[in-house]
């Protein structure tokens, strides 16, 4: 009989079964944005013990099963790297659809009444957060690089001029990595006279490598944003999903509320919180700092570069947003998806080139395809995305 993993020291076949699945499919796993780079097995002692960081990070529960001081030190480094204000408040969530319902729930607390814009290239969670908030929701076209239409949204807002405006902006969308410039959306309310407004910035996949960029685009707190959220496991490649939402003190005070058992305020939505990933950003974030993580962005964009480089050589459509590390390319055949799965919208799909991604793996992938498809046979330009 096999003991129990939990118990004893034999591992458990089912285990054993998933670690191979896993380990088997990391060498083509090109397709989704989780950086690979990051060793995070020397947190596994931290595994024999619970770590609940409950309720509001500035505050340390009754209980010492946390991480809270390392939370703050996470938090601290993201409002100083997105220019938060002097007064800022944030936490660690459970992954970027929490992010962005609580960055919405804000948006309501100041403007119950007002509408969401958001694009069609936006996160599926968006609207899931609008409906379970019960707010109205306006869906905006992109343009062909999968970047909001600033135009249409000014004509869509101004149509609901009568109510707040609550904006969405997309800092890397799932499969473009488009992003929303937040200066244009606020141009583009202020040409009608909204003064009720705010404006999300889910950067989610590419806050943390825009930011560090030479010239970033306009998408943090100085640019006019309310909140941004970005994601632990993505850039990071942090073995939990976790993400972390950062806004203005103003726009978060009132929702706290003392909670007498835990020790501490409570003004998130899910209470207990994982202490572990906490611990995880914080290790990669004090092991690289700044410049080491800036030094990883600068391999990932390279990468994606030399990815499209080698497309173009052997003739494959494809191409990339200025600063992405998302290489968008037509659709490959089924054999190769077959080896290599890759996200696919319509008759177009995208490779990731996230730290970790080596240029043997893309070697790889490009060569599955130019042995699977003769150039003269290849489909034609037309398409969602074609610029």
């Amino acid at each position: 009989m096999t003991a129990n993993p939990l118990n004893g020291p034999a591992q458990d076949p089912r285990l054993d079964a998933l670690l191979r699945q896993l380990n088997a499919a990391q060498a083509r796993n090109i397709g989704f944005p989780a950086a690979v780079d990051i060793d995070y097995r020397n947190m596994a002692p931290l595994l024999a013990h619970l770590l609940n960081n409950v309720g509001d990070p500035d505050a340390d529960p009754t209980h010492p099963n946390h991480s809270k001081d390392l939370e703050r030190e996470v938090l601290a480094f993201l409002a100083g790297l997105f220019r938060a204000p002097e007064r800022w408040w944030g936490y660690i969530t459970s992954g970027g659809s929490e992010s962005n319902l609580y960055a919405l729930y804000l948006a309501r607390s100041r403007y119950p009444d007002g509408v969401i814009y958001h694009s069609t290239a936006s996160h599926y969670s968006v609207p899931k957060a609008a409906h379970l908030l019960g707010m109205t929701t306006v869906l905006v076209d992109t343009q062909p690089n999968g970047e909001i239409d600033y135009d249409q949204l000014a004509r869509l807002v101004r149509w609901h001029r009568d109510r707040p405006a609550i904006v969405v902006a997309n800092i890397g969308t799932t499969m473009t990595e488009a992003i929303d410039d937040v200066g244009q959306i606020r141009a583009a309310l202020d040409r009608i006279g909204i003064t009720r407004r705010y404006i999300h910035s889910d950067a989610a996949l590419a806050g943390i490598p825009l930011a560090l960029a030479d010239d970033p685009p306009g998408f943090d707190f100085a640019d006019g944003a309310d909140s941004i959220c970005v994601s632990g496991h993505k850039f990071l490649g942090t073995p939990l999903p976790c993400s972390a939402v950062i806004a203005p003190r103003r726009h978060t005070a009132h929702l706290d509320q003392l909670v007498a058992y835990t020790g501490c305020a409570d003004g998130t939505i899910t209470g207990s919180r994982n202490g572990h990933a906490a611990v995880m950003m914080w290790s990669a974030i004090r092991r690289y700092g700044r410049e080491g993580l800036r030094a990883r962005t600068y391999e990932g964009r390279d990468l994606a570069a030399y990815t499209c480089r080698r497309l173009e050589e052997i003739g494959w459509p494809s191409w990339r947003n200025p600063e992405a590390m998302t290489v968008v390319l037509r659709t490959p055949p089924p054999a190769v998806l077959k080896r290599w799965p890759l996200p696919t919208s319509g008759s177009w799909s995208h490779v990731i080139c996230m730290p970790g991604v080596s240029r043997i793996q893309i070697d790889q992938f490009l060569n599955s395809i130019a042995n699977a498809v003769l150039p003269h046979n290849f489909p034609n330009l037309e398409g969602a995305y074609r610029r």
